[in-house]
């Protein structure tokens, strides 16, 4: 997937002019569409819609390929209409993400929120990578597409990347007894390396390119990766509470 991707569907090209002066809202601030046209019952249904087909989409097949002529198809609509609520094809996922993200509180991040007993600690992180591997499950095919369009350099893409991970990082950060005001310090680094390495294994164990090609429901062995990053996340906590209680961070 080229960093384009966005701004070309099928046959039709966006314009990058136009996709600089039309900025869609969000969902929950939504009263207009692109074309300054107030949104009555109509075009709120019109732009549900386009979401719910874009969902069924994401829930199909593998190979069936995820793009706005696509959409339009699967919402019988025209690429007109789509046009008047979304630019193109980040802004339509970005859309889809939203809902999405807004339950990763209640699905992990409120797992990383109280101190992890020292007792425990090995437990508490097995639960929390077992949930964040959950998450993925629900959602696979968007958050990787989203990831291949972050990886092929979509800008907007890269900074959801981003910003759905500093949450969980700045939480981590405080696992550690680590200072949130030093962002530079040894236990953000530490926790951007877990967070590297939780996203990059259950990128693994939910890809299914990877299962067929593998020809195996579990890939490399997804139950003994999950322990082992949690067994990583365990020691860094440890690690560097350690080094907190003798003021070496």
């Amino acid at each position: 997937m080229s960093a384009n991707v966005d701004k070309t569907v099928g046959d039709q090209a966006v314009r990058p002019s136009t996709i600089r002066a039309r900025a869609a809202a969000p969902s929950t601030t939504l009263s207009h569409n692109l074309n300054g046209q107030r949104l009555g019952r109509k075009g709120r249904d019109t732009r549900e819609r386009i979401l719910a087909a874009t969902n069924e989409l994401l829930a199909g097949p593998p190979d069936v390929e995820v793009s706005l002529s696509a959409v339009a198809r699967q919402a019988s609509l025209g690429m007109t209409s789509l046009y008047n609520y979304f630019n193109d094809l980040t802004e339509l996922l970005m859309a889809v993400l939203e809902p999405v993200m807004a339950t990763a509180e209640d699905e992990y991040i409120s797992l990383l929120r109280d101190r992890w007993d020292d007792a425990v600690l090995g437990e508490r992180a097995l639960a929390f990578v077992t949930a964040y591997h959950g998450f993925w499950i629900k959602h696979s095919r968007l958050l990787h597409l989203r990831n291949q369009m972050a990886d092929a350099q979509n800008e907007r893409m890269v900074l959801h990347r981003v910003h759905a991970a500093q949450p969980v990082m700045r939480l981590l950060v405080e696992q550690m007894d680590g200072d949130l005001g030093q962002q530079q310090s040894p236990p953000f680094s530490m926790a951007t390396a877990l967070m590297t390495g939780l996203e990059r294994v259950v990128t693994v164990t939910t890809d299914t390119a990877l299962q067929h090609i593998l020809h195996t429901p579990n890939p490399l062995g997804r139950t003994h990766l999950l322990r082992a990053e949690a067994r990583l996340l365990e020691l860094g906590i440890r690690d560097y509470r350690a080094l907190a209680v003798e003021g070496r961070v």
